[in-house]
């Protein structure tokens, strides 16, 4: 097992087709090499002294630590909640050739 700077992030949106976009423009600037879907979640939160009750759906990002303050940058415009999530998970080792690939699709970063 290789050891390495790559990032998985979660985030979430309220819907698929909110996540193909947000992944596909991140995918677009290299960003991160790969985006995740997982459909399905159900959030609950307080929100304006409220408690909230959402389907959503959650977004895996794998990417690497150089490419984290461009993609928290990219969240800003690009992501639809005002606050979004944004949890960078340490990936402390995995297979060689994955975080090879994760490598190469990020080393050209537009943002």
């Amino acid at each position: 097992m290789a050891h390495t700077d790559a990032l998985v992030v979660l985030t979430t949106v309220a819907n698929a087709d909110e996540a193909v976009n947000l992944i596909r423009e991140l995918l677009d600037r290299r960003l991160v090499a790969c985006g995740t879907l997982i459909p399905g979640a159900r959030s609950l939160y307080r929100w304006d002294d409220k408690v909230a009750d959402e389907s959503e759906v959650v977004v895996l990002l794998k990417t690497r630590g150089a490419r984290i303050d461009a993609l928290q940058a990219a969240f800003e415009t690009l992501h639809p909640y005002k606050v979004p999530e944004l949890l960078a998970l340490p990936v402390t080792a995995g297979a060689g050739r994955y975080l090879s690939w994760i490598d190469k699709e990020t080393s050209l970063a537009l943002a």
